[in-house]
C-alpha cells in the first residue's frame, strides 16, 4: 500500500492539532482508550467538549499553553493509503521544529484562519515550504463556522493566498473550506457549505499524484555502513548499506564510488528477506560490488555518466535555527547525507524578507532568519542541487563545540563549478 506522508503548516491558532485530531477520530483511527483520556483532560481543563487537538499535543507544556512545541509523529490509514502525519508548531519560535517536520514530506497541509488570512509566520512557513521543495501543497482555510460559511469569505482569502503563492515555487496547489472543529470537510462533505465542490481533506490526501514526485533518473546511493559480519558462513562478505536517494540499481550495473573515483559493477542487492532485482528510493539495502574497494561511510555510489557536483564551495540557502546569531567566519560542522565535514561560513550574500520576499543586506542571521550564505568545507562533498534531489541536495549545520544543530540549509548547485 502506497505511503504518504505530510506536514501541517500554518500560524499558532489556526488549528492544526484540532485539524489532525479530526481526521484521526473521523477515520476512527484512534483507540476508545485514546479517547477517553483526552475526554478525561478537556473536563479537567474546564472544557464542555472534547478538545482533539490533545491527541497531538502529547507534552505537558503544550497541553497547559494550548500550543504545539515539538513536531508530533501520527500514523493512520485508510484502504486506499497509508498516513504519516507529522503535526508542526506554528510558534515562531518553534520554526525550526516544524523545518525538521517539511523536510521530508510529500504533501504540505497549511492551514490558514478564514477571519485572520496570511500571517507573517504564515507567510514564515509558506516560504520554508517552497524552499524545501515539497511538491504538493493543500490549503485548509479554517474556521468558516465562525463566519457562517459564508463562500464570500472563502474566495477573499483565496486570492489573497494565491497572489502571495504566486511568488513561490508551488508546483501543485488546491484549497478546501473546512471547520477542523466541527468536521466539515475534513472526512466528511460538508451540508453548510455545498457550494464547495471540490472534496474533502481526506479526499485529497488519498488520491494525489506522488508516485512520480521521486527522482528515479539520477542513481545515488550513500553509504552508511560497511557490512563485514567476519563470520564463518559469511566469511568474505563486503557489503554497503545504506538507502537509496535517486535513481534505480540493478545487479551487473556499472557504478563509480567518489569521491575516490573507482568504478565496478554491482554484483548483488541484498536485503533482510534476501536479494532483490532492483532497488530505489527510498528503499534501504545493501550493495555488493564485484571489485574489492575501499568504500567507507559516507562515500557515494553513483553511475559514472551520472554524478553529482563534487565541490568545497557551496552556495545555499539556509533556514538559521539557533538563538545566537552567526556571522561570516564562523566555524560549523556540515552533515550531508553520511558525510561531516568542518565547514566555515566565508559569506551571507542576503536575508529574505518573509512579508515581502524582498533580499536584504546583512552581516549576521539570527533565529528563524532565511538567508543566502557561502561555505567552504575541508573535504569535498558530493551533492544535487536541491531541487533536482531533496536527499543529496539538503545538510545540516551543527555547532562543533556542543553537537547543537544551528541550521537546515538547501543547495543550489548553479552556481557550482
Amino acid at each position: 500500500m502506497e505511503l504518504l506522508t505530510f506536514v501541517t503548516a500554518g500560524s499558532v491558532d489556526d488549528g492544526k492539532s484540532t485539524l489532525i485530531g479530526r481526521l484521526l477520530y473521523d477515520t476512527e483511527s484512534i483507540t476508545e482508550d485514546q479517547i477517553e483520556a483526552v475526554a478525561r483532560s478537556s473536563t479537567r481543563m474546564g472544557l464542555e467538549e472534547t478538545n482533539l487537538a490533545l491527541l497531538t499535543d502529547g507534552l505537558r507544556a503544550e497541553r497547559e499553553q494550548g500550543i504545539t512545541i515539538d513536531v508530533a509523529y501520527r500514523y493512520f490509514s485508510t484502504s486506499r493509503r497509508k498516513f504519516i502525519i507529522a503535526d508542526a508548531p506554528g510558534h515562531v519560535q518553534y520554526t525550526r521544529n516544524m523545518v525538521c517536520g517539511a523536510s521530508v514530506a510529500d504533501l504540505a497541509l497549511l492551514l490558514v484562519d478564514v477571519r485572520a488570512g496570511l500571517t507573517e509566520q504564515t507567510r514564515r512557513h509558506a516560504f520554508l515550504l517552497s524552499l524545501l521543495g515539497v511538491p504538493h501543497w493543500l490549503i485548509a482555510v479554517n474556521k468558516m463556522d465562525l463566519v457562517d460559511y459564508r463562500q464570500s469569505d472563502f474566495d477573499r482569502l483565496r486570492e489573497e493566498c494565491s497572489r502571495f503563492m504566486t511568488r513561490l515555487r508551488v508546483p501543485d496547489l488546491a484549497f478546501i473550506p473546512i471547520s477542523a472543529l466541527r468536521g466539515d470537510n475534513v472526512v466528511t462533505p460538508s451540508d453548510t457549505m455545498d457550494w464547495h465542490h471540490g472534496g474533502t481533506i481526506l479526499d485529497h490526501l488519498e488520491t494525489v499524484h506522488i508516485r512520480s514526485d521521486r527522482n528515479m533518473v539520477d542513481a545515488r546511493f550513500p553509504v552508511q555502513y560497511v557490512v563485514r559480519p567476519r563470520s564463518d558462513d559469511f566469511h568474505d562478505y563486503r557489503g554497503y548499506a545504506g538507502q537509496v536517494a535517486g535513481g534505480v540499481f540493478r545487479p551487473g550495473d556499472e557504478v563509480l564510488v567518489l569521491p575516490s573515483g573507482m568504478s565496478s559493477r554491482v554484483e548483488s542487492i541484498d536485503t533482510a528477506e534476501g536479494p532483490i532485482d532492483e532497488a530505489f528510493p527510498p528503499m534501504s539495502v545493501t550493495l555488493r560490488l564485484t571489485d574489492d574497494l575501499d568504500v567507507a561511510r559516507g562515500d557515494l555510489i553513483c553511475r559514472p555518466g551520472n554524478h553529482p557536483v563534487i565541490t568545497q564551495d557551496v552556495d545555499a540557502m539556509v533556514s538559521w535555527m539557533d538563538s545566537t546569531p552567526v556571522q561570516p567566519g564562523a566555524r560549523l560542522v556540515l552533515k550531508h547525507t553520511s558525510r561531516s565535514v568542518r565547514a566555515q561560513l566565508r559569506e551571507i550574500v542576503y536575508r529574505v524578507d518573509v512579508n515581502s520576499l524582498h533580499r536584504q543586506n546583512t552581516d549576521s542571521l539570527g533565529a528563524n532568519d532565511i538567508g543566502r550564505i557561502k561555505l567552504r568545507t575541508a573535504q569535498p562533498i558530493m551533492c544535487d542541487d536541491y531541487a533536482r534531489n531533496r536527499t543529496t541536495g539538503s545538510f545540516i549545520l551543527l555547532d562543533p563545540n556542543t553537537n547543537r544543530t544551528v541550521a537546515g540549509g538547501m543547495v543550489d548547485t548553479r552556481t557550482q563549478d
